[in-house]
């Protein structure tokens, strides 16, 4: 088990310093690739005037992931990873008797107690007070039950009721309750949404100012609407080759897209993705303007973050099942005392980084169990990034599934899905080939159809003779990934020798 080392500033105890510790506002979105936000893609029309000026006001961090999943409902070890501080594979799921994480049984890779070290558990013993609202389910429960105040409801309506404003509200009331109280101590708010996950129920205004409406009839697809977000810049119409998880709600279930990938579904769909991230702006502002009245905000550390991205229509895909940019990669906001105001660095953080950085800037002990490392001093404009290279999961379908790499700007990403059937490799260079352009994507027609411009060499390079070398380190530097993370599987051209029997087993078989 990996410790992380001691936080920066040394933690105070008694009553009187703990009043000045700074308050934490920690905002998640549920499904949102950072692509959606003009502070991270140029080309975006959704608007998110408060969201914008938090970047104007604080750091936006350019390389910040979800580590992975080994379960379809990525949200499920993402939650799990940021209330732990705990990587993929050394995570429980939410019911006690879960094998989708093969290593669960072992107490020494998987603490049983490990909900008394979560983010909660943690601030609640430093005198901090502790509050919660998010959506229901898919999320570590014995972690949300530590929080002092909590609300857990799933609000994905098209009304104020039933949509992201009633989260607003509880962190609204909440803050009128300490104010009325004279509460002095200091404070952790979990402000959770959930849109703009699917069906992506936009409200009625909202969605005329994006042209969409929330669709609903499986048999044609939705009106065509000059006023909807255009297509992504690396759209296309399906995935060059079966990703290897068939059926999943995600990519062929959802109310509106099913299995559609035309370029009414997407613009549309696209459109209600934008109405529900304009309304979740329009509540941070709301809350943001609460805590400046109160005197609070300039105490605060605000973080925007996602629990994962989303496709939309990138690479022929819809869903959060795949280790593409726009999916793997989050969107991560900060500002507070000591950042710097329209400070941009890589950072190369993980989510599962949450609970140290946080422990670190409020002076608080990193409990043992913590795997996570603190950002602090890529926040304070002392460092670009805290780690060289970064590793990638997906194995919630067919296993082993999906594994990448990435290192400075290079990375690589394996597919061994559908019972050994689809064994592909791509290698990327981002600074050359940043939206991960395919030999599809050089269609002509697709190209006027986007309004892209994509050059000869942007493509898949793991075939190139001339990229030989840098494949081969890549190829290594993902083995040496899954050892140190200990992935219980391996992939066809990987070895299984230091695998347990049952886990070599598991590396190689099917799993649906």
């Amino acid at each position: 088990m990996r410790k992380n080392g001691k936080p920066s500033t040394d933690p105070t105890t008694n009553q009187s310093k703990a009043s000045k510790r700074p308050n934490i506002l920690f905002i998640l979105a549920d499904d949102q690739s950072p692509f959606d936000l003009k502070v991270y893609n140029q080309r975006s029309i959704l608007q998110t005037p408060r969201l914008d000026q938090l970047a104007a006001e604080g750091m936006v961090l350019d390389a910040a992931y979800q580590m992975g999943s080994w379960s379809g409902g990525v949200c499920t070890p993402s939650r799990h990873m940021i209330m732990s501080g705990r990587s993929v594979w050394h995570i429980p799921d939410r019911r006690a008797n879960s094998n989708k994480n093969p290593n669960v049984g072992d107490p020494q890779l998987v603490p049983p107690d490990l909900d008394q070290f979560t983010l909660p558990a943690v601030f609640n013993r430093a005198g901090y007070d502790t509050m919660r609202t998010c959506k229901r389910g898919n999320s570590y429960d014995k972690a949300n039950a530590r929080f002092q105040v909590r609300h857990e409801a799933t609000k994905r309506g098209a009304t104020d009721a039933d949509g992201s404003a009633w989260h607003a509200d509880r962190v609204l009331d909440y803050l009128d309750q300490r104010s009325a109280s004279n509460d002095r101590d200091p404070f952790l708010i979990y402000f959770g949404f959930s849109h703009p996950h699917d069906p992506r129920n936009g409200k009625p205004e909202l969605n005329e100012k994006y042209g969409a409406i929330n669709h609903t009839d499986p048999s044609s697809p939705p009106p065509a609407n000059p006023k909807q977000p255009p297509l992504p810049i690396n759209y296309l119409p399906e995935h060059p080759f079966p990703h290897g998880h068939p059926g999943l709600r995600d990519e062929e279930k959802v109310s509106g897209v099913w299995k559609r990938r035309d370029e009414r579904t997407i613009r549309n769909e696209i459109g209600r993705q934008f109405a529900c991230s304009e309304n979740i702006d329009r509540q941070i502002g709301r809350v943001l303007d609460k805590l400046r009245s109160q005197g609070e905000l300039d105490n605060t550390y605000v973080i925007y973050t996602a629990d994962h991205g989303m496709a939309i229509g990138r690479h022929g895909l819809q869903g959060k099942q795949n280790l593409y940019e726009h999916t793997w990669r989050v969107p991560m906001i900060v500002k507070g005392p000591g950042i710097a105001a329209g400070s941009r660095a890589a950072g190369n953080v993980y989510l599962m980084d949450v609970l140290a950085t946080l422990c670190d800037l409020c002076g608080l002990e990193v409990p043992d169990t913590n795997e996570g490392v603190s950002f602090v001093p890529v926040l304070m404009g002392k460092q670009p990034a805290i780690r060289d290279v970064l590793y990638g999961v997906y194995s919630g379908g067919t296993k082993p599934g999906m594994r990448s790499v990435k290192q400075g700007d290079w990375k690589l990403i394996k597919y061994d899905v559908l019972d050994g059937t689809v064994r592909r490799t791509q290698l990327f260079n981002l600074a050359a080939n940043p939206h991960e352009f395919l030999a599809p994507h050089h269609d002509s027609d697709l190209v006027n159809q986007v309004g892209s411009s994509v050059q000869a060499n942007q493509v898949n390079l793991a075939d190139a003779p001339e990229h030989a070398q840098t494949l081969a380190r890549m190829e290594a530097l993902l083995l040496e990934q899954m050892r140190a993370h200990d992935d219980p599987y391996r992939l066809w051209d990987q070895p299984t020798s230091e695998l347990t029997k049952t886990d070599r087993a598991a590396a190689t078989s099917e799993v649906r």
